[in-house]
């Protein structure tokens, strides 16, 4: 496998000299497009509550009605909605992280003609999955070895969506698999590392494209006030989550298409859920 270099971006379509590159910070346009995705994330997170919302309180004010209940006061239809269960709140965080990565891949960083050539002849070539296995082995070796040591020291984080992959694997292990194996690896890739990563390496700048892009995959994945984790058990989960990212990133940049952080993330992601459905370990 040494003898693989790495795939640089490929030129615009019928391109026959390097290009000027566009006016422009290429950290500004990343932060930009890191304050879209924060957005319309935040935007179609609150419009999946507001349809489930709205379905719950139908269906609450039906059966009401269907008892011969007086119309119930909104204190009473708050209390009845209750909160989504493991099946719901799966559903929005799709519905929202995937929707938010969709909109900028078709808005910000669309693939060209070229990188989609680039990209399909990657797949065709052995050293990309080579690569794709020896990258998702060493992130499980990885963050596994970091978790034993800080546990030696006495840290044992417990990531923010542990209960609630918990729940999920109990009542709906099927959608859960499909959920974490294929379709979380898919969206997460499209925008941390397409998106977000792949901006600054476009822009002959790789090296900040993984520091950044990194930190941002950290971040979502453990935001500091939302869990019950200290400052040492949070450094912990981002060491890991961002060591995960930079490898993907450097992944994605050394086979030339996204398909390979995709299968590595799958495969690190499948690993993880059989240890909680089998085990359930943390």
């Amino acid at each position: 496998m040494s003898t693989v270099t790495p795939v640089p971006p490929p030129p615009l379509p019928g391109a026959s000299a390097p290009q000027p590159r566009a006016a422009g910070s290429p950290v500004a346009g990343f932060l930009i497009d890191l304050g879209l995705a924060a957005l319309i994330l935040f935007g179609l997170s609150l419009l999946a509550g507001l349809l489930w919302g709205a379905v719950q309180g139908m269906l609450v004010g039906a059966e009401l009605a269907a008892n011969g209940a007086p119309a119930p006061s909104p204190d009473t239809i708050a209390t009845q909605l209750g909160q989504p269960g493991a099946l719901a709140q799966i559903l929005m965080a799709l519905f929202a992280t995937g929707g938010a990565a969709l909109v900028l891949y078709f808005w910000r960083r669309r693939a060209t003609p070229a990188e989609r050539e680039t990209s399909k002849r990657a797949l065709g070539r052995p050293s990309t999955w080579g690569w794709t296995l020896w990258v998702a082995a060493l992130v499980i070796i990885g963050s596994n070895g970091i978790g034993f040591l800080a546990k030696r020291a006495g840290i044992e984080p417990v990531p923010t969506n542990l209960e609630l992959m918990s729940s999920a694997a109990a009542q709906f292990p099927v959608f859960l698999a499909l959920f974490a194996v294929v379709l979380a690896p898919a969206y997460e890739e499209l925008l941390f590392r397409r998106v977000l990563f792949g901006r600054l390496w476009q822009a002959g700048k790789p090296w900040l494209g993984v520091l950044l892009s990194s930190l941002a995959f950290a971040l979502v994945h453990e935001i500091p006030g939302t869990s019950g984790n200290g400052p040492a058990e949070i450094a912990q989960l981002w060491l890991i989550y961002g060591g995960m990212g930079a490898a993907f990133c450097w992944l994605y940049q050394r086979t030339g298409t996204l398909w390979a952080p995709i299968g590595a993330h799958a495969l690190n992601n499948a690993v993880a859920m059989t240890l909680l459905m089998v085990f359930g370990a943390t």
